[in-house]
């Protein structure tokens, strides 16, 4: 018996929204469609629509793009690219070799994404490690930046006041309620370096208002022994941008061009052990993100797809979402429906295009206990 699931990655849940995974029928491609609750925009019009107007603009290749959008009456539907390489610290974690290089190359990728972005006045201003995830499973895979929910475009002036962000990677200006540029990306960048050479963050205090006063001073160290294998490039390149005044802070072009990033100083000795320790005792998943893993249930799928197939009945398909819940909700069918009227924010006005084109895979009925299936 199969039964149809709707996927909710709680590992790519927004502020607001729940992602579905979703097949596009002509191409068999995988997609990740953000469904967002028209109900939960309610006073948060705009935070979506800078969302949207920020996708639009970038193609990168190491930024997860917009592909589609669809509407409903009651859900507005953000087509992503499918990212299913897992994130960053897994992949540090799984690996058995890593080094100042492995961590020097990720962080070139980047710098060089984030610069594309401020070259287009665009200042993402919430980059972690939770937002940096691999392309696919391969060993070569290049890293992503994914959710540009707070991410703003400049306007005519060159610096904001919105405080925004997440505690530990937030820039001091932003803490100190000052006016701030893109430069608190690159504070930000250098805490991700800071993390990727030791494993643990460079302010911790269970207490926001002591954490928030290391990061106003910018009190951090190079702790014994954690810090002892690594090169003095490493720690002068995460100064230059790890620094107070954001007119002293490196940009992305000059951070591009340290010898750490550019020429050949960052070590080959393995630190994986120290490195993966820190990670599993100051990085462990949370409840929320340990439901479901995008990677896992990808893998699962196919899978499946390869079952069904085998057994020539075609089930890993639906065969209308306007029947079969793909994308319309609960009470949104329309009885004869065969396409679906949307918006489409490219064109002019309303058009009409085909949904019935993506449809959600089928999965077998014992997947509803993923921690099992999924290992299974």
């Amino acid at each position: 018996m199969v039964k149809c699931d709707v996927f909710m990655f709680s590992d790519m849940e927004g502020a607001f929204s729940e992602v579905m995974l979703a097949e596009e029928k002509r191409t068999r491609k995988l997609v990740a469609i953000k469904c967002i609750p028209k109900k939960a925009l309610e006073g948060k019009e705009n935070s979506i629509e800078n969302e949207i107007a920020v996708l639009h603009k970038i193609k990168h290749a190491n930024i997860v793009s917009l592909e589609d959008i669809y509407e409903s009456k009651s859900h507005l539907y953000l087509v992503m690219q499918l990212v299913a390489g897992g994130e960053l610290f897994d992949r540090i974690v799984e690996k058995g070799f890593y080094t100042e290089k492995d961590a020097s190359k990720l962080i070139q990728q980047i710098l060089d994404a984030v610069k594309y972005l401020h070259d287009m006045g665009i200042v993402h201003r919430d980059l972690k490690p939770e937002n940096l995830l691999y392309y696919s499973m391969d060993e070569d895979s290049k890293i992503m930046i994914s959710d540009f929910g707070l991410s703003k475009i400049e306007g005519s002036g060159s610096v904001m006041s919105t405080a925004c962000g997440t505690p530990g990677y937030v820039a001091p200006e932003v803490l100190a309620q000052k006016p701030y540029s893109k430069a608190v990306d690159c504070w930000s960048i250098g805490v991700i370096a800071y993390i990727l050479l030791c494993g643990y963050p460079p302010f911790y205090d269970e207490n926001d208002a002591k954490l928030f006063e290391q990061i106003l001073k910018a009190e951090y160290e190079f702790d014994s022994p954690y810090w002892d294998d690594i090169s003095d490039s490493a720690k002068d390149f995460i100064v230059h941008l790890m620094e107070k005044d954001p007119g002293q802070r490196y940009t992305c072009e000059q951070a591009l061009q340290h010898p750490w990033i550019a020429g050949d100083t960052a070590l080959d000795k393995n630190i994986h052990e120290s490195v993966s320790a820190q990670i599993k005792k100051n990085f462990a998943k949370s409840k929320w993100k340990q439901a479901f893993n995008a990677t896992a249930v990808v893998r699962h799928m196919r899978r499946l797809q390869l079952g069904t197939s085998q057994e020539g009945q075609m089930q890993s398909t639906l065969p209308s979402p306007c029947h079969g819940q793909l994308l319309l909700p609960e009470g949104e069918e329309e009885e004869s429906c065969q396409r679906c009227t949307v918006k489409n924010p490219g064109g002019n006005g309303v058009t009409t295009i085909p949904m019935e084109e993506f449809c959600l895979m089928r999965v077998q009925k014992e997947t509803r206990r993923l921690p099992q299936a999924l290992h299974g």
